[in-house]
């Protein structure tokens, strides 16, 4: 976020119920949060999509904040949150209509993004890590997608530093072997 002081403390407004420092605050995060959506979703129209639900979120949920902890870290849970379920939403809807594709519209593997799949890859790996091992989702993506420093993180997580690391490093061990596709 450009300037964090007006964030937060347009945030602390909101969460009281100022609803000029809603709506001012909504202005000034859309751009951070569509950027941040884009960091999970390899396609703008879907990170924009997951943009809207974002800001839907905070301006339904701000009287939640409450303060204890910095409101970009409040948000990136509503992100990472937000994006995992419209991945989610995506995938169903792929698998409920299958669509034929067009061999004139067909995408060349040969200059299809390596960041777009690996966003893809990284979505699938915390699927299935959720699947397998809830509790290793939150440090993962609190830490090395969100980039929160690892106090800020553990305490985003609600556990102790040391139990955020261990978690941490469990969950780096069982996701690596999907990524790298050994």
């Amino acid at each position: 976020m450009r300037d964090e002081a007006p964030v937060e403390e347009l945030a602390r407004r909101a969460a009281t119920g100022d609803a000029e420092a809603l709506d001012r605050l909504l202005a000034e995060l859309r751009p951070e949060v569509v950027r941040r959506c884009g960091r999970f979703l390899p396609c703008r129209e879907d990170a924009e999509e997951a943009a809207q639900d974002v800001l839907l979120q905070v301006a339904r949920h701000v009287g939640t904040f409450e303060g204890r902890s910095r409101f970009g870290t409040w948000l990136y849970t509503v992100v990472a949150n937000c994006c995992r379920q419209k991945y989610r939403e995506l995938k169903r809807r792929a698998a409920e209509q299958p669509v034929a594709i067009d061999q004139e519209h067909a995408v060349d593997p040969r200059t299809t993004s390596v960041i777009a799949g690996s966003r893809v890859d990284l979505l699938e790996a915390l699927e299935r890590l959720e699947r397998e091992h809830p509790q290793l989702v939150a440090p993962l993506v609190y830490r090395d997608i969100c980039q929160l420093d690892y106090a800020e993180a553990a305490e985003r997580a609600g556990i102790p530093l040391g139990t955020f690391k261990s978690r941490l490093h469990e969950a780096r061990r069982q996701v690596r072997p999907w990524l790298t596709g050994f």
